[in-house]
């Protein structure tokens, strides 16, 4: 690259993007040096997104400049910003899951022998690609086969065999255990020493003081401030972002508690959930903690007859409850707030409006006749209307699609969803997953507001400071089964929390 040494690695400057009756970016700088890790933060909607989809080429800004080691650059396209040594790793990773890890380290760019696809020497180029970040499993590998953090073990390696000098992560660390995280940390660091400079987005701030080098701020599209990382503090970053100081972070408002409304006794998936006892009260947040893969969500899955079990029995509101099916649990007053918003918990090409009405559908048919559904759009508009306005969902109006919305304001439409369906027991999973801190603390409120009503709320949480701050009582699960359970705020603190989520060799107990 063409260029004065001391130039940044990447210069944007002024950078103004518009979209109908929007500025998402108002006269934006940014600048990156070789070697170094600058984290980009701002809530959700503040630009980040939209910044880094025109250095990606995937947006055309509406005005400023991009300079790359000292050169202007036009990125109008993505095929540009390859060309100019860009790589953008997505929060959804983008392999074909099919095809091996060689294939979509090279797809549309396969190397030739003649006619043919030269498969010796893409197998080998990929295998030292992998080498350079430590990946110790098989470049022939199918991509399904592997696990989150070894795809994006696999997108470091195809953006490193693009010669990408700019490497953009977006919430890499949001699907990761403690360890997968400390993982990807050392293989930026790898980076960083190869002269790789890094943007790294990422709602977990805790870890831009591991991690980072310097911080740039956006707050409703526009540069608040850029630091230096040492000079600061987590507190400093939130305030920063959210424009006013969060005294607390994690509002929990304990309600009174009513009768029992969630009994669940010895549910058994062979090999995923063994003998697993839990009750829930009106108003109580029942916390179900433990590492990836200790069973949480499976077991919630059960409950909610998302997954068959084997055995065991379910009851509500004190009496027995046959669930084998979503519908089943739905008839039956549950909820269930996936960890998976996008794909399982939101039709993204629906409006908010139809979002909120999926589960009640049933009750909103008019006309005589039930094998003709005729759904009441007058009704449908006004419960829509209803919670737009009572969880203060950002948009323009309910007609929005909910793939258009920040992620904050997609897990309020789910909230709605559920609370419209009158659930009796909502079962949220991981409900603060890829939002920002401010929108984080609303959610915290709407679930202080569910208790207070009387419902009874089982939480899967990866964020063991959210369970501790937002659990009435506290379950944790190992190897599929309970090992523990902390009664009293007095107790909850992450080091007993992890006595009984590592206990691998213990049998499990009944706790209710």
């Amino acid at each position: 690259m063409d260029g004065n040494p001391r130039d940044p690695l990447l210069k944007m400057t002024g950078i103004v993007k518009k979209f109908p009756g929007t500025l998402a970016l108002d006269k934006v700088d940014f600048d990156l040096r070789a070697g170094e890790v600058h984290v980009l933060l701002g809530e959700n909607g503040a630009g980040k997104s939209t910044l880094m989809k025109i250095l990606s080429g995937a947006y055309v800004k509406d005005g400023g400049q991009v300079f790359i080691a000292g050169r202007e650059v036009e990125l109008g396209t993505p095929h540009e910003a390859q060309v100019n040594g860009i790589g953008i790793i997505y929060q959804e990773l983008s392999q074909v899951p099919q095809l091996s890890v060689t294939e979509n380290i090279f797809l549309g760019r396969e190397k030739r022998l003649g006619p043919f696809i030269d498969w010796k020497a893409m197998h080998r180029e990929a295998r030292a690609l992998l080498d350079q970040v430590d990946a110790d499993f098989s470049e022939r590998t199918a991509a399904r086969r592997l696990s989150v953090a070894h795809r994006q073990m696999a997108e470091i390696a195809k953006a490193l065999s693009m010669r990408a000098r700019i490497i953009v992560m977006d919430e890499p660390t949001s699907s990761l255990t403690p360890h997968e995280v400390e993982g990807l940390f050392a293989i930026i660091r790898k980076l960083k020493a190869d002269g790789v400079g890094i943007v790294f987005i990422s709602h977990h701030l805790e870890e831009v003081k591991q991690i980072g080098d310097r911080a740039t701020v956006l707050r409703d599209g526009k540069l608040v401030r850029t630091m230096e990382v040492k000079d600061c503090q987590v507190d400093d970053f939130i305030e920063l972002m959210v424009g006013r100081s969060l005294e607390n972070k994690y509002p929990k408002v304990r309600a009174s508690l009513g009768r029992e409304m969630l009994r669940v006794e010895g549910l058994t998936r062979s090999g995923v959930v063994e003998n697993a006892s839990l009750a829930v009260r009106q108003g109580e947040v029942l916390g179900l903690a433990g590492l990836v893969g200790a069973g949480r969500t499976e077991l919630c899955r059960l409950v909610f007859g998302a997954d068959p079990r084997d055995s065991g029995e379910i009851f509500i509101d004190g009496g027995r409850a046959d669930i084998r099916s979503p519908e089943d649990a739905i008839r039956n007053g549950i909820g269930f707030l996936t960890e998976n918003r996008k794909d399982e918990g939101l039709v993204l090409h629906l409006s908010i409006t139809r979002n909120i009405s999926l589960p009640i559908l049933g009750s909103l048919r008019r006309g005589p006749f039930r094998f003709i559904t005729i759904i009441d759009h007058r009704r449908d508009q006004a419960i829509a209307e209803d919670y737009f306005r009572k969880l203060d969902i950002r948009a323009p109006s309910v007609r929005k699609l909910a793939g258009e919305l920040s992620g904050g304001n997609q897990q309020k439409v789910v909230f709605a969803k559920w609370i419209a369906s009158n659930s009796k027991v909502l079962i949220v999973d991981e409900p603060t997953r890829g939002i920002d801190v401010g929108a984080k603390v609303e959610i915290y409120h709407l679930i202080n507001n569910l208790a207070a009503e009387g419902v009874a709320i089982l939480m899967v949480s990866s964020e063991l400071p959210e369970m501790l701050g937002m659990s009435d009582r506290i379950l944790v699960m190992c190897n599929g089964r309970i090992t523990g359970e902390l009664r009293e705020p007095a107790d909850f603190t992450q080091e007993e929390v992890m006595k009984y989520a590592t206990r691998f060799g213990d049998k499990g107990s009944d706790v209710t």
